[in-house]
């Protein structure tokens, strides 16, 4: 279950630690979350370091003026659990706040982003001053037993032209949530939705980047959140089937792409995927090693 486990390379920035390895890959109904304020980001007590997160925002805006500061779900680190009292099935229990764009690119994304680092094993705990937006990514596996990877554009502002996995984020306006509310009463419904929105919020980001029709997909399945190491970045991963083979896949691409943030789509083998592996941002070299955790763990049942 919890694993960590770290790969560097001639790359640093492909390097990752895994928060959390779940290889069996765990449906909805094992996976919830803990929403709340407890689990938002704490302001750095130095106060210059602080008030760069203004700086670079500013001027990032400069720079490109369309950048929107939009809400993002805060991962706050999980918890595991055992549905019964026979310890065979178990569960996970992520614990989220509230971010958004303007704070990740003004902490995670900082050039002093390690001076926002607390000394601590405990990855909550030092990374407490971080903005750290959960991520999202899915390894989707045609029904030609290829793997889904597309190649970043030269226009985004990370990573341009590595390889990655179809992905983004899960975002809380999608379910009406701009801040935190105090009513009691409404927190275990919203909780509800929220979990829901981190199942349907990856399916909605394959559907956006690649053009399969949602109908295609499986219902996706929780295999685990790794981190890059640069940027202590986390992204939760997810795997689903497309019942669409890769000269399909392919097709529907070339059909929906918008040319912004990625280029092209690859389907790829295992082994071709190994190879790309070493140009993958660490947070999806991350996501590799959990699908591989996951496929070893399907051949030794």
């Amino acid at each position: 279950m919890a694993a960590t486990a770290s790969a560097s390379a001639a790359d640093p920035g492909t390097a990752f630690k895994l928060l959390l390895s779940c290889p069996a890959g765990l449906p909805r109904s094992r996976v919830s979350v803990k929403f709340g304020q407890s689990f938002d980001r704490i302001p750095h007590p130095d106060a210059a370091l602080e008030e760069s997160i203004s700086e670079i925002w500013n001027q990032r805006l400069q720079w490109n003026p369309s950048l929107y500061n939009g809400t993002k779900f805060r991962y706050g680190g999980h918890a595991v659990h055992y549905k019964d009292d026979s310890k065979k099935e178990y569960c996970v229990l992520l614990h989220l706040g509230l971010t958004d764009y303007r704070t990740f690119v003004g902490t995670n994304l900082n050039p002093l982003w390690e001076n926002f680092l607390v000394p601590s094993e405990d990855d909550s705990v030092r990374c407490q001053y971080m903005s750290n937006p959960l991520g999202n990514g899915a390894i989707v596996e045609t029904s030609d037993q290829k793997i889904i990877v597309l190649q970043r554009s030269h226009n985004v502002g990370e990573f341009p032209g590595y390889y990655v996995f179809p992905g983004g984020h899960s975002e809380p306006e999608e379910i009406g949530i701009v801040g935190h509310q105090t009513d009691e009463e409404n927190l275990a419904p919203l909780t509800e939705r929220v979990s829901q929105e981190m199942f349907d919020g990856i399916i909605r980001e394959v559907v956006e980047e690649t053009g399969v029709p949602a109908s295609s997909l499986t219902d996706p399945v929780f295999i685990g959140v790794s981190c890059r190491e640069m940027n202590v970045r986390p992204t939760a991963f997810f795997f689903t089937k497309c019942g669409i083979d890769s000269t399909g896949v392919n097709e529907l691409y070339s059909k929906a792409q918008d040319g912004y943030e990625s280029t092209k789509l690859y389907a790829v083998t295992m082994e071709e995927l190994r190879g790309m592996s070493q140009r993958m941002p660490g947070c999806h070299n991350g996501g590799f090693a959990l699908y591989e955790l996951m496929r070893n763990e399907a051949k030794s049942l």
